[in-house]
Order: C-alpha cells, then structure tokens, then sequence
C-alpha cells in the first residue's frame, strides 16, 4: 500500500509533465499512423493488383520492421537530425508493415465467386475494389492498423532517447536513476494509451462506412496542415541547444544542480548516451554532458568546458562486487589490488580513444593494458568456480569489463563470463543484487547519489580527502552486502562539451563564459 502511495504521490506531484509527455506520445503515434495508413493502404491494394512483386515488396518492408529500434534511429540521426521528425519516420516504418500486410491479405482473401459475380454485373475494377473488396476486407485491414497502433505507442517510448518527447523520457529517467515511480509514471500512461486506441479504433471500425470521408479528410489535414506546423521549428529553429541523457536531466548532480550553481538556463533534449556524441558531433545540439575520459572527446575534437565553480563531484571508478562471492572467492580481492590506482585519467581516455576512433577491440584494448602491467597469465587447468561480470553499455564499461575478466582469468581458477552492455545502473544493479552478475565497473558518484539515495547536503563533502571513499564501501556494504573494492585511479566525472570550433569563435572556456555568452546573445537577439 505504501508503493501504491507513493506512485500516487509522484504522479499528482508530476501531472503537469505527465500530462505534456502524453500529449506529445499522442501527437507522435497519430500523425505516423495516419502517414501509414495513408501511404501503407495504397500500397497494399497496388499489390493486389500487381502480384509479381507482392513478395519482393512485402520482403523489403518486413526487413525494416526487423532492424532494432536504437539502431533504426541512430541511422536516421545524421540524416534528420533530433526531435519529432526522425522518430515520426521511424515510427512510420514500422507500422508499415502490419498495414500493408493486412489490406493486402485482406483483398485477397476475398471469396473468388464473389469477385466474379461483381465482373458479372459488369462492375469496373474501381467499383470491385470499392464496393466489394475493401467491405469485406475492412475487419483485416483494421486488425492491421490496430497492431500498427499497439506497436507505435511501444516503439514511441524509444523516440525519447533522440530528443522527440513523450512518456519515454519518463521511464528512461527512472531506469537511469534507479526510480519505479518514474518508471511506472511513463510506462503506465503509455499502457493505457495503447489500450484507448485500440478501443478507439474498435469503435471507429464499426461505423467505417458512415465516416469513412470525414476521416478521409481529417487525416489530409493531420499530414498536410497539422504536421508540417508541427515539425517546422526542427528545421527553422537557430537557438542554442543542449542534448542530455535522461539521467542527467534528473540527478542531484546533473542539470538541476549545474542550473542552480551557474544560474544557467537552457533549451535543453533528451538523448541516448551514444547517440549523444553524434548528435554534437553532426550539429544537430551545441552541448552535451560528456564524461570526462571519454575517447570521443579526442575523436570528436570537442572541447571540455572548465568547471570553474567545482560543481559537478568526482567519479572514482572501481569494481562493485557482491559480498558473498568475496567470502566465496576471497582471491578476487587480492587480485583486484593489481589495479589499485593504476589506470589515471589519461590512460582511460587513451583506451577509450583506441575503440572509438580507431576501432580496436575492446578485448585486445584490455590484453594491451595487461601486457603494459606485466599482469600475465599464471593460472591454467581445469576451472574450479565461475564469476559473472557485467557492464553498462558505454565504451568505458566494456573495457574494464574485459580487463576484469582476463585478470580473474589469468590470475584465478576460476572461469569468468562477460554479460556487458546491461544498459544504465538500475539495470546492472538490480542484475547485481539478483545474483545475475557478481560485479561490475561503478563509479564512486553514481553509488552515493542513485544507490545511496544521498541527499543535496551531501554534495558538498564530497570532495573532502576519503569521505566519498569511505562513505560508499561502508555505505554499500551494511546496506546491501555489497564490497566496494579499491578505485582504479580515474575520475570519470560529468563534463561540459562542445564542438572545439564553434567554442573557439565564441571564445568559451568555462561554463561561467558560457552563460555569459548566451545572456549576451539573448540580448541581442
């Protein structure tokens, strides 16, 4: 009951934004389903007609229905930049396929007597299609359209990781910061969402014939008056824009604190980790929050912004291990002292430049390391034991989850299994706690302020010699038997970037020059 009330709570505290996150998943699922109807309709019925490439056609457009979604919309970001455009595309190629494939079915399986009998009466093949087919393939046709419209609201969850709105931004809010109420605040509207519609549609479909021209003409409206309203700001829109991840929108230590400490407003949209750097780097936002050892800073040739007030709080990086399986193993924690402040800043980033830019494996990245360490293999024979290791799904995390894997095997009995990419830390660490991983690579911030559920007043002792060291191991270990091993020896704190070229014009060094800047510019403008 006390669950039920606090979702309550959070979700009255939080209507306005749920509401503007339902209007805008709204607006994104009707105006690609009425593109895909309007599109997806004739193409069917011109496949009933020519039946040689029925097959090639229908072949192409189930491929697209197959492609992953994140990678559907990293491919469409340097095409169509962030926002509503790129996700009403995807989402269009999507319901694409169940539309085309019913009307197509369900003209075709149309009684062929009927069909004769219609050439009997001397019909043409307009008023066969119209009069005859599409009556009776009506039941079909909105079958289609109804899983197009299922599918829409799912997939338009996604749309908010390239900056498009609507309730995703919500539940990839909650996942990043370990919150159900804020994933429940997104999920559960979406749900119901896709349940009104299908019921909308139900009802639409049994009064098809009555109101068929008026949805006719409403739809021509929706695509060619509504939408272009709605889509021109993308296009036109010359204001300076920050992209980040939905995590950040939300901490203590993100967007909310940086507003507050630097007065510093901004027009800002949320954008998936990796789809971040692109979109900086293709020029689809001005800023972005990086982390600060990341290879795609090089790569990318962006510019870090000075923290010239200390704002954001360090991030020490060090295995997370579960208690038991230290108690189990306990030469893990022998072996891990290998690392113990061996990898500074500048060698994370060089790792992480290796397989951005220059494409290395992850794994060779992490045997180089090793090498580099004189860490060599000196355990073989049979394994006595086998130790699970998990990762997020940034270039970071994989390296360190392949240099933790060849250290227990090179230095252990003991067999380790790799499980990376597991996505943000509410997903690696619920994995963790349920036994599904035994560690992973966390850092000394992301523990204190999403696992600890630090509050504001903390932020400022942060900083202070071994607090955060001290304050984490004994925090995650009386909490949740968890061992916070030694760091590793980089601070992998958030950072300000911009595109080294445009901060260089407008003379940026620090985020105070920043707002400076921008409160210029706002003059003028």
């Amino acid at each position: 009951m006390k669950s039920i009330a606090a979702l309550v709570d959070f979700m009255i505290g939080r209507r306005f934004e749920i509401l503007e996150q339902t209007v805008e998943h709204i607006g994104l699922t009707v105006m690609a389903l009425t593109i895909a109807v309007l599109i997806g309709l004739p193409i069917g019925i011109i496949l009933t007609r020519r039946k040689k490439v029925s097959s090639p056609v229908l072949g192409i457009i189930g491929i697209i229905q197959t492609i992953p979604s994140v990678a559907l919309l990293g491919f469409l970001l340097p095409l169509l930049g962030i926002g509503v455009i790129p996700a009403i595309v995807a989402l269009f190629l999507y319901a694409l396929l169940p539309i085309v494939r019913n009307t197509f079915t369900g003209i075709e399986e149309v009684d062929p007597s009927v069909r004769e009998a219609a050439v009997g009466m001397g019909m043409s093949d307009w008023q066969i299609l119209s009069k005859v087919e599409l009556p009776l393939a009506v039941p079909v046709i909105f079958a289609g359209i109804r899983t197009a419209t299922v599918i829409n609201v799912g997939i338009a969850t996604l749309c908010a990781l390239i900056g498009s709105g609507g309730l995703g931004e919500f539940i990839f809010r909650g996942i990043a910061l370990n919150n159900i109420n804020m994933i429940l605040a997104g999920a559960i509207p979406a749900a119901l969402l896709a349940l009104i519609f299908d019921l909308g549609l139900g009802i639409i479909q049994k009064f098809i014939h009555r109101i068929f021209k008026p949805f006719l003409l409403l739809s021509f409206i929706l695509v060619f008056v509504v939408v272009p309203f709605f889509i021109a700001p993308s296009f036109f829109s010359t204001s300076f824009t920050a992209g980040f991840t939905a995590e950040f929108m939300e901490r203590q230590d993100g967007y909310p604190g940086l507003r507050e400490t630097y007065s510093l407003s901004l027009e800002t949209v949320e954008l998936d980790p990796g789809l971040m750097y692109q979109a900086l780097k293709q020029k689809k936002v001005d800023l972005i929050c990086g982390f600060s050892t990341d290879g795609r800073i090089k790569a990318y040739h962006f510019k870090v912004l000075e923290d010239d007030k200390n704002y954001f709080p360090p991030y020490h990086a060090a295995p997370l291990v579960r208690g038991s399986l230290l108690r189990r193993y306990p030469v893990l924690k022998e072996i891990f002292e290998n690392l113990k402040g061996k990898i500074p800043n500048e060698k994370m980033a060089a790792m992480n430049y290796r397989v951005d830019h220059d494409k290395v494996d992850p794994v060779v990245v992490a045997e180089t390391f090793l090498k580099e360490m004189e860490i060599v293999p000196v355990s073989s024979g049979r394994k006595k034991g086998r130790v699970i290791i998990g990762s997020k799904n940034f270039t970071e995390q994989y390296i360190l989850a392949h240099v933790f894997s060849l250290l227990i095997e090179y230095q252990t009995e003991l067999e380790a299994v790799l499980k990376t990419g597991l996505g943000g830390t509410k997903i690696c660490f619920d994995a963790l706690r349920n036994g599904e991983i035994d560690l992973y690579p966390e850092y000394s911030g992301t523990v204190l302020l999403v696992l600890l559920e630090s509050d504001k007043t903390e932020l400022r002792l942060l900083r202070e010699e071994g607090y955060i060291d001290h304050r984490v191991r004994s925090g995650m270990k009386e909490r949740f038997d968890m061992e916070w091993l030694q760091p590793l020896g980089f601070n992998n704190t958030y950072a300000l970037l911009m595109r080294r070229r445009q901060a260089e014009r407008w003379k940026i060094e620090t985020i105070s020059d920043l707002k400076v800047t921008l409160e210029e510019k706002a003059t003028y403008r």
